[in-house]
């Protein structure tokens, strides 16, 4: 069986240049791997019925996909500020004795002690990645 590496991201990075760039240089540099991406529709499905029924749409993640993998690779903002929902992902797995790595969005992997990490707490998180009205930003 083929391991799951987890690419923890941010959505402002979803459907975006970006994203298929990193894609394409994780999967060049971990290619025993297969990459599990949050952005595809059946985790956005289950985001969604997660916190239509519980209230807590990101245990989708936490008690459904992250269980499964057995690494992970994450992207900060670009400041190396981590959003609340990426340092959770990879805390999580890290905890779970997974290797974790940090992927820049040039495209520069390199191990990541979370210990050293910067975390920007939810609503820091959100106004990153979203207008007042809503509307995505760009990363």
């Amino acid at each position: 069986m083929r391991k799951k590496l987890y690419f923890g991201h941010p959505i402002n990075i979803y459907d975006t240049d970006v994203e298929v760039r990193l894609l394409r240089k994780i999967s060049e540099a971990f290619p025993e791997w297969d990459i599990e991406n949050p952005n595809q529709k059946h985790h956005a499905d289950g985001y969604e019925h997660w916190k239509k029924t519980t209230g807590k749409g990101m245990d989708y993640f936490f008690k459904v996909v992250l269980p499964s993998c057995h690494g992970g690779i994450f992207l900060p903002f670009r400041d190396g500020k981590w959003g609340a929902g990426v340092f959770g992902e990879a805390k999580y797995l890290s905890e779970k004795g997974c290797p974790i790595w940090q992927i820049t969005a040039e495209g520069t992997i390199r191990q990541s002690n979370l210990d050293e990490a910067e975390i920007l707490t939810v609503e820091e998180t959100c106004s990153r990645i979203r207008t007042p009205s809503g509307e995505t930003k760009a990363y």
